[in-house]
Formats: structure tokens, sequence, C-alpha cells
């Protein structure tokens, strides 16, 4: 039928009256929630109607679903407040959230931020730069991540829960976000022992303006989802962000980290088409996406984020610091993204965001998988690397996304590159590595986030156990069982009494 055109019954409408058009109804599911909405927002009264209060009656025995059922709707920053361009927009989470907000596995901390209520519909729609928005982005953040991860696993087949390191059939608490949990400090942590995550706010040094200048770690897109996944890691590699840990497991700590923020990004078709039109799909092009935490990073005096993903470092340039270490295995990531990318795109058949946003999934993916597969203590650059090839293999992928991942990570020192003749063999061949931590190498956590900067993954207790088991030691050497001996005093119980001088 053409535009504009009459149905059936308008010809029979008199050319004086003007015709009438055909109007669609809404669906029922839009009509029981619109109806369920409006009884939130105002309760009814009675009508004194037998019959509307019979149909009543009716409609509440179809027990509509209660709003958090339809899951919620918030505001939140989709990069730092500082990406102009990106700036604030409402995303939709989709399984149940409650006041807080909380769900099952999140749970928002206290004090600093009274529990944000949902309105009519369920969302959680609050004014930026307030504290109750800072408490919807930080969890909107933390649960997107977490439900990214959880969809890579179900897509490999792996249809488990991603748990937090303390959970067990007996503990299953979820994990506390506190928005505002270090005032006046300059960091962001995830703690195993308290089972948190924890965001800094500080007034930059120099900055003019007060506390319209202050800086909120958890506003940033990037930090929190950092921080979160050294949750999500820690709960799939307990050991791996203990400091007494070799060099480069420090760094894929911190690597994935970072990566995450840049695929959770990627995960969102908003951002995808951003990144595609800001760098006219060449992701090499200067772009937000490869700069982590840009308002952070300006507030310490830098012009870009604290880090940028697309680097040119090398492995025998990091040396132990931690850092560094990082950038280079998340350089090389970016670039083997670059890559696959470029050879997935054809913008004559499929668009270039929805490509960009297909090739991500399928690499955090298989970085997910290759680091579950990794070994659980001392894992290395090469160990990653070479699962990555054998899961490429097993995947049926083109022989191109193994020579991408060879190739960036052999420019980077992290492998040796294959001649002509290893060339030849299965892409799955394990790879050597070129520069390795020298043995008993210590990582350098200086300039880290705060994660890795806790005491207690330094393994401090043990220290102060043998201390004071050293202690216990001598004094059962010296004969002392029970009491405590005092020069000049007399000898009492160590129970805590007083002595007497």
């Amino acid at each position: 039928m053409e535009p504009g055109a009459l149905l059936p019954d308008e010809l029979d409408t008199p050319r004086d009256q003007p015709p009438v058009r055909f109007i669609p109804t809404p669906s029922a599911p839009y009509q029981q929630q619109h109806r369920l909405a409006k009884l939130l927002e105002q309760p009814a009264e009675p009508s004194g109607d037998p019959k509307m209060e019979s149909s009543r009656e009716e409609e509440e025995l179809e027990a509509p679903p209660l709003p958090h059922a339809f899951g919620a709707r918030v505001l939140m920053w989709k990069q730092d407040p500082s990406v102009g361009e990106i700036g604030t927009r409402r995303a939709y989470l989709p399984g149940p959230v409650l006041a807080g907000p909380r769900d099952a596995r999140i749970a928002p901390g206290a004090p600093g931020i009274d529990p944000v209520e949902p309105n009519a519909f369920g969302d959680f729609v609050t004014q930026p730069d307030t504290p109750q928005f800072d408490a919807v982005h930080t969890f909107a953040v933390v649960r997107q991540t977490l439900t990214m991860y959880q969809r890579s696993m179900l897509a490999a087949g792996l249809d488990m829960p991603l748990p937090w390191q303390w959970n067990t059939s007996m503990d299953t608490r979820p994990l506390t976000v506190y928005p505002y949990g270090l005032p006046n400090v300059m960091n962001a942590f995830y703690s195993r022992t308290q089972g948190c995550l924890k965001f800094g706010d500080f007034i930059p040094n120099g900055v003019e303006g007060g506390e319209a200048a202050r800086v909120y770690t958890c506003r940033s897109f990037d930090i929190v989802a950092h921080e979160t996944a050294h949750a999500v890691l820690d709960g799939l590699k307990p050991q791996w962000l203990q400091a007494d840990a070799p060099p480069q497991t420090g760094g894929l700590h911190e690597a994935f980290g970072d990566l995450t923020a840049i695929f959770l990004a990627l995960s969102q078709l908003d951002q995808c088409e951003a990144v595609v039109a800001q760098t006219k799909a060449h992701l090499h092009d200067k772009t937000y996406l490869s700069d982590i935490a840009e308002q952070f990073g300006m507030a310490l005096g830098g012009s870009t984020g604290l880090r940028n993903a697309d680097n040119d470092l090398t492995l025998g340039q990091a040396g132990t610091q931690v850092h560094a270490i990082s950038q280079v295995f998340t350089g090389a990531m970016y670039d083997v993204l670059a890559d696959m990318f470029a050879y997935e795109r054809n913008p004559t058949h499929d668009d270039c965001a929805a490509v960009l946003h297909r090739v991500a999934a399928y690499l955090r993916g298989l970085l997910l998988r290759a680091l579950i597969a990794a070994p659980d203590s001392a894992a290395t650059y090469v160990d990653v690397v070479n699962q990555m090839l054998r899961l490429v293999d097993e995947d049926g992928k083109p022989a191109a996304y193994a020579g991408f991942i060879r190739n960036q990570f052999a420019r980077r020192d992290v492998v040796e590159q294959p001649d002509e003749a290893a060339m030849v063999q299965p892409m799955c061949t394990p790879l050597a590595p070129k520069v390795c931590d020298k043995p008993g190498a210590r990582q350098d956590r200086r300039s880290c986030c705060g994660t890795m900067n806790l005491p207690e993954y330094y393994r401090v207790d043990r220290v102060l156990d043998s201390e004071a088991q050293a202690l216990a030691r001598w004094c059962a050497s010296n004969g002392r069982l029970g009491e405590c001996v005092v020069p000049n005093a007399a000898v009492v119980p160590v129970s805590g009494m007083p002595y007497q001088a």
C-alpha cells in the first residue's frame, strides 16, 4: 500500500469529513506495563461501577510482573566525564535490580551514600554529579563487566558463574562497592579480604575551583571496569595477584584491567559506532578507546589518560615495573584487535560498527579462555599467547588470526618469531619465549593501581606469623612456658594482668 493510501473502510467516508486513519494499538505487554506504572504512580480509587471493578479484578488475577522483572534503565557515564562526545547515556540492565542499587552479586557499601530507590518504572535515572548518580553509575559498570564476561563464558560452552574469590557453597557474599570509599585519596582498589571495591576522590594539586574541581574515580568508566576486572580474575586465578609472583604474572593482572575497559566499551554498539566514526574505522588513529582513565591522567598533569593501549613498548624495554610490563601485553592485544577488525571489515556487506562489536566479542572471549587455561601460578605472557593460538585453531578461525597474534607478540619481544620452516607447522605449535623474567625477579608495583599495593597481596600476614612463631620458639627454648619473667618484679602469668613494679 502506498503511503497515505486510504483503507477500504475509508472509501465510504463522506468527503466533507476527514478520513479516519488506521492507528495501530499498543501491544498487550506494553499496555500491561503502562497500566502497572500508572498504579504505582497513583493508587486507583474505587469507581463504584461493578463492571469496572470486575474488570479490575480480572487484571489483578493476571499477576503482572513487578517492575524489576523487566530489568532496569540507568543513566551513566559511558566513558570518563572528560570524554565530552560520549557523555551520559541511558543503558539497560536486563536483570533484576533492587534499591541500593544491588543485586545478588553486587551490593552497595555504607556509609557514604543513602540507598537509591528505583522510580515507578523500576529504573535508576538520577541527576548527574550527585551521590545518587555516582552510586548508580558505579553499580552499572560493575554489573556490565560481570555480565560481559559471564556471556563470554556461556559462548565458550562454560556454563558456570564467575565466582568472587571468597565464594564457596557456604559463602555467597556479593562484592561490595564503595563509590566514596577513599575520601581525599588519589586511587582505587579491589580488596579480597574486605570483599569490596573502593574508589577515591581528590582535588588535583594546583587546580583552582575547590570542590567543583574534585575528581571522583568512581565516575570513570575505565577505572571502575579496571578494578572490577581485578576482582573477576582473582576469582579465577587467586595466586596471580600475589606480589611474590613473577613480574609478568602481575603484568597480566594489570593488562586484564585495561583491556576490560576497552572490551566493555566495545560491548556496546553505540560506542562501537562512535569509535568507527571518530577513526574512520582505523583503530590506530587517535581515539578515546585506547586512552585509559583520561580525566585521572589529566588531573596528574598529563595530556591523555594514565596509559595508552596503542603503544609500541617491547618487553625488553619494560624491566620489572608492572605497569610498564602490562602495557606491552595490552598494546599487543590492541594491535591484534585492530588487525582482526581490518581483516573482517567489508563495508559493502556489513556495518563497520557491527563488525567491530563482533570481533571484540570474540577476542575478549579468546583472552578469557586463554587466561583460564594458563597455569594457576607463575603464569607468563607466552603461556597465554600459546593458549590463544591453540584456541584459535580449535575454533576453526582463519590462519590469519593466528598470524596476527604471533606477529604482534613477536614484535614486542614476547615470543620468538618462528622461521619459515616453523611457519608450515600447525598453528597451535607452542612458541618459545624471547624475553623472560629473570630467576627470582621481583615485581616493582610502584605506580600501579591501589589493588596491586595492598598489604594483603604481599603476604604480610605470613611475615607477621613467622615473626610471632620465632618469638614463641625462643620463649620455649628459654623455659618461658605460660609465664612472663619481668626483671625486678614478681613473676605473673601472661594473662594480661598488670605487673607490680
